[in-house]
């Protein structure tokens, strides 16, 4: 499961957010065109003291080309006896209008630039003059995603920092001035939860799966989207489900079945119920669309064995638990059992993380972000879905498949981490 937590943390959903054309434009309206520096030969004493004369007159009333004129002054050699004036288009005009630009600018860098990098380097400023600025921590707290998604995770603290201080301003009561380019208040919180859990998943995959968990319960396009099911049944793998089945062996392997084995193995069950239902959840969602069915496949494998754990090693009624899968909402996090229940199910043994991967399928992983294009004149354009790339190309990742106890029998056959009720079984 670490080679598995180790691809997913780097190709993971990337829920990257591609906005429409128009979208777009309507954020770079907002964003003034650099300046491009005059000329050497127009920056004759009579040349610029005409652009002073017009910046002059129509600085109040057009300010874009008021900005436009003062730029080009200052791109020009300082004469003697021009101190003042390049002091006052620098320092009063320029500076003020940069500085109250540079959130729109964040924006334009991270959702069509895709200039992340670029993006944290203006956002620190801006944050450095108004710490609550939300639009800039909403966007610095998805930007670390894409990041993670190519392999740099030099922002990912950062980036969480924001997200995790966005989603607090929001929950509080605040908003921005528009939500663009979410499409509101909870599709914002769904990426910025998203992120988070991605962000997390191989470093907290608790954390990670009550975000993820949190991300799907709003109606939004990620909700319709089988991966972020998929990183649920890998988060409450990898985070409980390790986590007691380690605790399980330490204190009952070997031993005779007690009511606190039995309890501990209560809560170990709840855990794969939960596993069993986000993974019918990504296969249900997958259905028949080109683009899942190469992963598809791990995930049926996946969802098949946990299933037959917990079904007596049968897989009857599994087709039926995936097509009504999405009917129901998603269930939270169990709460811990403390008393055994009046009648305590008969199981089979427990399947162990392997540390070859879980449900994870091949193919080419897709680019992060799908590009922007043009709409015939008169139509409309949605904003796309996230696009969540599959692994690697490579050699074909495993689905959890442990041994049996004494030597590997079967490749379908489950690992004896827990005992059958009423017998003594080492590991």
């Amino acid at each position: 499961m670490k080679k598995t937590i180790g691809v997913l943390a780097t190709y993971a959903s990337a829920a990257v957010l591609a906005v429409s054309f128009a979208t777009v434009n309507e954020v770079k309206a907002q964003t003034p065109a650099s300046t491009p520096a005059a000329a050497q030969g127009e920056c004759s004493a009579e040349s610029k003291l005409a652009w002073y004369n017009e910046f002059v007159k129509i600085r109040n009333s057009e300010q874009d080309k008021a900005y436009g004129l003062a730029k080009k002054y200052l791109a020009c050699p300082t004469n003697p006896g021009e101190e003042t004036y390049v002091a006052y288009l620098r320092d009063k005009f320029v500076a003020p209008i940069d500085k109250a630009r540079r959130p729109d600018q964040v924006k334009v860098l991270v959702y069509e630039k895709k200039d992340y990098v670029k993006a944290f380097e203006l956002g620190r400023q801006v944050l450095a003059d108004d710490p609550e600025n939300l639009r800039v921590l909403i966007d610095l707290g998805y930007a670390g995603y894409p990041l993670l998604l190519a392999k740099n995770e030099t922002y990912s603290a950062e980036s969480l920092g924001y997200a995790r201080k966005a989603i607090a301003a929001i929950e509080s009561g605040k908003a921005p001035e528009n939500w663009v380019p979410y499409l509101s208040k909870d599709d914002t919180l769904t990426y910025l939860y998203n992120a988070i859990g991605q962000l997390t998943l191989k470093s907290n995959p608790s954390e990670s799966l009550t975000k993820l968990i949190k991300a799907a319960q709003f109606e939004s396009e990620l909700k319709k989207d089988p991966w972020i099911y998929v990183f649920i049944a890998v988060a409450y793998e990898t985070g409980p489900y390790n986590k007691l089945s380690a605790e399980y062996k330490l204190k009952f392997e070997g031993k005779d079945e007690t009511p606190e084995s039995k309890l501990a193995l209560e809560n170990i069950n709840q855990v794969v119920d939960r596993m069993v239902d986000a993974y019918a959840r990504a296969v249900a969602l997958a259905g028949n669309n080109a683009k899942y069915q190469t992963n598809k496949a791990a995930w049926v494998d996946a969802l098949t064995i946990w299933y037959k754990y917990r079904h007596k090693d049968s897989d009857a009624g599994l087709p039926e638990m995936i097509a009504s899968a999405t009917a129901k909402p998603l269930p939270p996090e169990p709460t811990p059992i403390t008393t055994l229940p009046s009648t305590t199910p008969s199981t089979s043994v427990t399947p162990a993380s392997s540390g070859t991967g879980t449900g994870v399928g091949t193919g080419a992983a897709p680019a992060a972000s799908k590009p922007l294009t043009t709409p015939a004149a008169g139509s409309t354009v949605a904003a796309p879905k996230p696009t969540i790339p599959a692994t690697p190309a490579g050699a074909k990742p495993k689905p959890t498949i442990p041994a049996s106890p004494a030597a590997v029998v079967k490749p379908t056959k489950p690992k004896n981490n827990h005992p059958k009720t009423n017998t003594r079984r080492g590991h």
